[in-house]
């Protein structure tokens, strides 16, 4: 039968036998992970900064950055798993707590954050309180907005991934190296991000003027015609599909190209965090498959453990080598 709220000793309370309810029950269980995350993040839980080895470093243009570059999805509740956990992620991220985990990503070596033009006044109050965190911005649309970036203290742009794609699709490619071109006039280090190998193939052979690329090891916004091409018909829904044959297709024209690589979602968009080996496989598997001069983009959830500090822990682990500035 179906589950019944009030078949485990009613909605509250306790039971006949003097047991908890169902919902004492699980409240008793939801704050052990904040619980676990309150003393994690409790003073003396963690070296301090001065006695932390440094994260393994990389050169982006003329700035040097931790190899470990946080994310910014779940700090806009953007998921890509559903509108739930959407939910739960903005109810977590406030300003106050963004600015407050972004301290802690400072605190475990991480030294540069990615994310759009919406968090740059954000950004301006990390650094208004004392944060170093250097800003990589990815934008598209109306050049004017990297103006506004620069004077905001980002030091980098990438022609956003959707548009980047959208466009190589729809024979619309001129349009991002002129949006390019702009970025480079102003003074800023210039990148392209994409979800597509054949991107950074494109651009390669016509030998634009790029700096970086921002790599998603997953291809995942494939239309449904293409997924039932590949898979004999296509998933519900489709269009937010992650393939275990993609990560080696974008590390294949990772390694092909000199310039630095920024790769993203290797956890497929938190799919790969169900399980401590699975996340431990993501990043031995992707720093093991990207050149040793690239870096990894990764979102924080930090809301049930330390997730800056796991991370880093992991990269220290993998990527060796190499001092961030």
């Amino acid at each position: 039968m179906p589950f019944d709220e009030d078949a485990v000793g009613g909605q509250g309370g306790r039971d006949s036998g003097g047991n908890p309810g169902r919902r004492e029950f699980l409240k008793q269980v939801a704050a052990l992970p904040v619980a676990m995350a309150a003393a994690q993040y409790a003073p003396g839980a963690e070296p301090t900064l001065a006695e932390q080895p440094k994260l393994p470093g990389i050169r982006l243009g003329p700035h040097s950055i931790s190899r470990l570059i946080v994310g910014s999805n779940p700090f806009g509740a953007g998921s890509h798993l559903s509108v739930f956990v959407n939910h739960q992620m903005r109810e977590h991220y406030t300003p106050e707590q963004v600015l407050k985990t972004l301290r802690r990503c400072e605190e475990v070596g991480i030294t540069a954050w990615q994310s759009g033009p919406g968090h740059i006044d954000l950004y301006r109050r990390h650094r208004e309180a004392g944060g170093r965190l250097k800003f990589l911005a990815i934008a598209s649309g109306d050049p004017a907005g990297i103006d506004a970036l620069k004077q905001g203290g980002c030091i980098a742009v990438a022609h956003h991934g959707e548009s980047t794609d959208s466009m190589f699709k729809t024979g619309r490619f001129g349009q991002v190296k002129d949006y390019l071109k702009r970025v480079r006039d102003a003074g800023l280090v210039v990148g392209v991000s994409t979800h597509m190998p054949g991107v950074v193939d494109a651009v390669e052979s016509k030998g634009w003027d790029v700096d970086y690329y921002m790599t998603c090891v997953y291809e995942r916004h494939r239309s449904a015609q293409e997924l039932e091409k590949l898979l004999g018909q296509a998933p519900i829904p489709a269009g937010e599909v992650y393939l275990p044959g993609d990560p080696p297709r974008m590390y294949k024209a990772v390694r092909q190209t000199r310039r630095t690589c920024l790769a993203f979602k290797i956890l497929a968009a938190g799919r790969l965090s169900e399980r401590p080996e699975w996340v431990e496989h993501a990043f031995r598997e992707t720093l093991a498959s990207i050149k040793p001069g690239d870096g990894i983009i990764v979102g924080i959830y930090d809301r049930y453990s330390d997730q800056p500090a796991e991370c880093a822990a992991l990269v220290r682990r993998f990527a060796g080598g190499g001092r961030a500035g």
